[in-house]
């Protein structure tokens, strides 16, 4: 098995996504005999924004389809994705290669793939609450991954910019979720 682990956080050891992308991995290679992993740090070393050019390098994109699970760390800024995270998955999203237009619609071509995004997020952003409307990360990387063919699974450390004691608890809450998703 192969795994691929995207990190896409600027806080460094003090990010809730890096902390709960590391623990599925851990899980995963434990649950599952051992794995193959390629480690991405998208703030160390940053894809630069999408040219033609880019198209060209297919490394990231031969990453991607050479995975069998992809980790990825997903920090919430400004209500969406990073702009780390947002390059990688414009060398991603390729039309014939992991997407293809047919006279129906748009066919998923990554499909059998599995991908784990852990989510971290400053506030409360689940249906109901008052800031629901303003949560485009979640629902970002599951439509894109849904226009792949792939259905992602998530685990979400929220509020963390409530409190401190509220930061512990959400990723306590979030790393005891790996044990279940690697089982």
């Amino acid at each position: 098995m192969t795994v691929l682990h995207i990190d896409a956080s600027i806080n460094g050891e003090n990010s809730a996504s890096r902390a709960i992308s590391r623990s599925i991995v851990d899980q995963l290679t434990i649950e599952g005999g051992g794995a193959d992993v390629v480690y991405r740090d998208l703030v160390a070393e940053p894809l630069p924004h999408l040219t033609l050019d880019a198209f060209a390098d297919t490394s990231v994109l031969d990453e991607f389809l050479g995975a069998d699970t992809v980790v990825i760390g997903a920090p919430m800024y400004n209500f969406t994705l990073s702009t780390q995270l947002k390059a990688w998955i414009d060398r991603i999203v390729i039309a014939g290669k992991t997407f293809r237009y047919t006279a129906t619609g748009p066919e998923g071509l990554a499909k059998g793939k599995r991908v784990v995004i852990a989510l971290a997020r400053g506030g409360f952003y689940n249906e109901g609450s008052p800031a629901s409307a303003l949560e485009h990360l979640e629902s970002y990387l599951r439509g894109v991954f849904n226009f792949l063919g792939v259905e992602p699974e998530f685990v979400a450390a929220d509020g963390l910019a409530v409190s401190p004691e509220q930061r512990a608890e959400s990723i306590k809450v979030a790393l005891g979720e790996t044990v279940r998703l690697a089982a």
